[in-house]
């Protein structure tokens, strides 16, 4: 009997960290040999060019007449039961409560008991829309009825109980890098051609959004400039942007703030940085400080969601309560000013990036749970031939 699954997974194709890790997961299980279907509106922005064992199914909404708002929750249910019945799929893993866990129960119940769900949590559907009492019922419905589920998070399955009343089993998963893509990059030309110079670089790299609290990224590096010249390098966009710019030109620091926009070549962006900033007000997991990490990038952090799970206080980073800037300022400058430690801090993070939260270890975890869900045996790895 052939070992290797098919799998189906839909995520949100757009930037965000949780259509990251789907994607780059569907892409290590497919070099596994697996058989991987992503089910969504559009290309998953990271899947980039074709992966052998790897397809595309896109959920087109019709707009009928007869409907205000196109149904596109009812037709991605019925595209998932479609690719399920013709791919003879394994598993359906989706990522996030609502709407894919929803829709996957619903072609469960059209394909049969044989097709198992399971679902990931990454955040917003517990911090945000489980907060919202007429949708509460229905996210825990879509958790009760997956076969299995995971969170990012050991904070976000403690938020999940305790909003949810929920009992069942969450398996921890928590996000993870391709070691072979995210590593310190040689990046002196880019430092070079940005006009850098000798200066310090402060990074955030976010989607600009009021929970990011983007406004304290600016706060501290005013206080860390006036004592390390440094440069803050924003990357990505978003609705905070116009106020944030605001503030820098209040400040008198325009000169000394660069806007590079989205960017797809995270690590090498990443790897210009000497401290990435994260001062976020909810965070579940903080992807992005992950990714840095694994570049050999410390993360000064709020003590926030899943972000002391990540970040080791004094090792790979430091963490600070949230919006205290003159802590995270002085946390900056102490590690600027201390090139030794600087250095330490940055074999910690590639150290605990790749041991900790590498590709391989993730994967295992995530191919066990949906072994167990199917009732199989996890196959052995075949023996290397020296």
């Amino acid at each position: 009997m052939d070992t290797m699954l098919k799998i189906g997974i839909t995520c949100y194709p757009s930037l965000g960290g949780s259509g990251v890790v789907a994607t780059e997961l569907g892409k290590l299980l497919a070099e596994k040999g697996h058989e991987v279907h992503f089910i969504s509106h559009s290309v998953p922005f990271r899947l980039g060019t074709f992966h052998k064992n790897i397809f595309y199914h896109e959920v087109e909404v019709n707009d009928y007449y007869v409907f205000k708002y196109p149904p596109y929750d009812l037709t991605l249910a019925n595209k998932m039961a479609q690719v399920a019945k013709m791919q003879q799929l394994d598993v359906l893993h989706v990522h996030y409560a609502v709407p894919h866990a929803v829709c996957a129960f619903l072609a469960k119940q059209m394909v049969g008991e044989h097709l198992k769900v399971v679902t990931t949590l990454h955040g917003t559907d517990i911090t945000v829309l489980a907060q919202d009492e007429s949708l509460k019922d229905l996210i825990r419905l879509a958790i009760n009825e997956s076969d299995a589920v995971t969170a990012v998070s050991r904070d976000l399955i403690r938020e999940t109980r305790e909003l949810l009343d929920i009992t069942r089993d969450i398996d921890l998963t928590y996000n993870f890098v391709d070691k072979r893509v995210y590593y310190p990059r040689e990046i002196q030309q880019l430092c070079d051609d940005f006009g850098f110079g000798d200066d310090r670089i402060i990074m955030h790299i976010s989607n600009f959004r009021p929970v990011k609290r983007v406004g304290d990224v600016v706060e501290a590096f005013a206080r860390i400039n006036s004592e390390v010249p440094s440069r803050l390098v924003f990357v990505g966009e978003g609705p905070d942007l116009p106020k944030i710019q605001w503030r820098i030109q209040e400040l008198g620091l325009t000169e000394r703030v660069h806007f590079l926009g989205k960017q797809d070549d995270i690590p090498q962006v990443i790897s210009m940085a000497d401290i990435l900033m994260l001062p976020s007000e909810k965070e579940s997991f903080g992807l992005v400080a992950l990714e840095a990490m694994a570049c050999g990038v410390p993360t000064i952090g709020s003590r926030t969601g899943g972000i002391p799970e990540l970040i080791v206080h004094g090792e790979t980073g430091y963490l600070s309560s949230i919006g205290d800037t003159e802590d995270m300022a002085q946390h900056a400058i102490q590690l600027l000013t201390n090139p030794a430690l600087m250095e330490q801090m940055r074999q910690n993070c590639i150290t605990r990036a790749t041991q900790e939260f590498g590709n391989d270890t993730m994967m295992e975890k995530y191919e066990q749970i949906y072994y167990r869900v199917l009732g199989r045996p996890m196959p052995t790895p075949s023996p290397v031939r020296g």
